[in-house]
């Protein structure tokens, strides 16, 4: 199927959300399992105790604790006002910080980042001109401290649509930063995963949504999913990649199949650096990553090199630390949600 489908049902009774494009995977979210911090989420949170050599402060949360890696001016027994910026970990601190967002399809409020600034995406300067008389209203009278972003779903949206999402979030923002005295409080529940898909992933101007139960199956997702369970994908003429996450590192290895020509090693390559991106995003896989390629001439390497950049261009935190003196690739990318494998449950649908 050709085009953008945003796909809206269940898992195991936990809501999960899909974005195809072209009829492949592009994008995924699914509810954890557990009552657990989720990303985005604010807390009233007590600085605790400070961690020697690492750099940040634990912080007391409603329930368990987290960890700050910004500590200047914080003082244990100060209150503060965080938010959930990652998955937790396994027997981790939940890592939050005091930098927070106040974000909805069209606008992000940001305190003590005062400004109105437009997504640079919006290029029509009319639009422009007009967003920004929108922007003044909508900010008018606030709190010297809060900033309003514009995002880029605006050039298209309704100006009715955008007013009220810039009223919605100035009023909560204003509202949890005069919450932040008395215990440790969950003050702002993280987006659910149709709450995040609408937000973040959803065009309506090009986009199709499908909500009607069993979604999933009718667009192949439950199969993609199955697919994404194993640590193997299929390339081209027989040609795959294991990705296999262990306690250190993400590894992966790319083997050529039959073929073992300098023109297979390379296809199979850079097939692998076009999709691995959009791999350990739908796998939740960070930390560090360490790539074995195929055998291949040195000189190609800038090839690889060069498509590795492109392909991660847009993938958020990523670090390409490169290639080692083994031959090894190495890169870094920021944990941003829980891995697949602990989402998901042991039978699909």
């Amino acid at each position: 199927m050709k085009g953008r489908v945003l796909v809206l049902d269940q898992i195991d009774g936990r809501q999960a959300a899909a974005l195809l494009v072209d009829g492949r995977l592009e994008e995924l979210a699914i509810d954890p399992k557990d009552d657990v911090a989720i990303p985005g989420a604010i807390y009233r949170a007590v600085a605790d105790r400070p961690v020697k050599g690492q750099g940040g402060i634990f912080v007391k949360l409603p329930e368990g604790s987290g960890f700050l890696r910004q500590i200047s001016g914080v003082a244990p027994g100060q209150r503060l006002l965080v938010q959930v910026t990652g998955p937790t970990e396994p027997g981790k601190a939940v890592p939050v910080s005091i930098r927070l967002l106040f974000k909805s399809r069209f606008a992000i409020i940001t305190p003590d980042a005062p400004g109105l600034n437009i997504s640079r995406k919006i290029k029509d300067e009319d639009r422009r001109a007009e967003l920004s008389a929108m922007a003044e209203a909508g900010m008018a009278g606030a709190d010297d401290r809060l900033g309003l972003i514009l995002r880029s779903g605006c050039l298209e949206a309704e100006d009715t649509a955008i007013a009220e999402d810039i009223a919605a979030m100035r009023g909560l923002a204003e509202a949890v930063l005069a919450d932040s005295s008395g215990p440790p409080e969950l003050l702002v529940d993280g987006p659910s995963a149709h709450d995040l898909a609408f937000r973040d992933w959803l065009d309506p101007a090009v986009d199709d949504a499908d909500t009607d139960p069993d979604s999933f199956d009718r667009h192949g997702v439950i199969e993609a999913l199955e697919a994404l369970r194993t640590p193997q994908v299929m390339l081209e003429a027989g040609a795959h990649m294991m990705i296999e996450p262990t306690r250190a590192l993400v590894s992966v290895d790319v083997n050529t199949g039959p073929d073992t020509s300098p023109a297979a090693s390379l296809k199979a390559n850079i097939a692998t650096a076009r999709d691995l991106p959009r791999q350990l995003r739908l796998r939740g896989l960070g930390g560090q990553v360490v790539v074995d390629f195929a055998p291949m001439p040195k000189r190609d390497r800038h090839i690889l090199d060069q498509v590795l950049k492109a392909a991660f261009k847009t993938e958020g935190e990523t670090n390409l630390a490169g290639w080692t003196t083994l031959g090894l690739y190495e890169l870094t990318r920021k944990r941003d949600r829980l891995p697949l494998a602990d989402l998901l449950p042991r039978d699909l649908p």
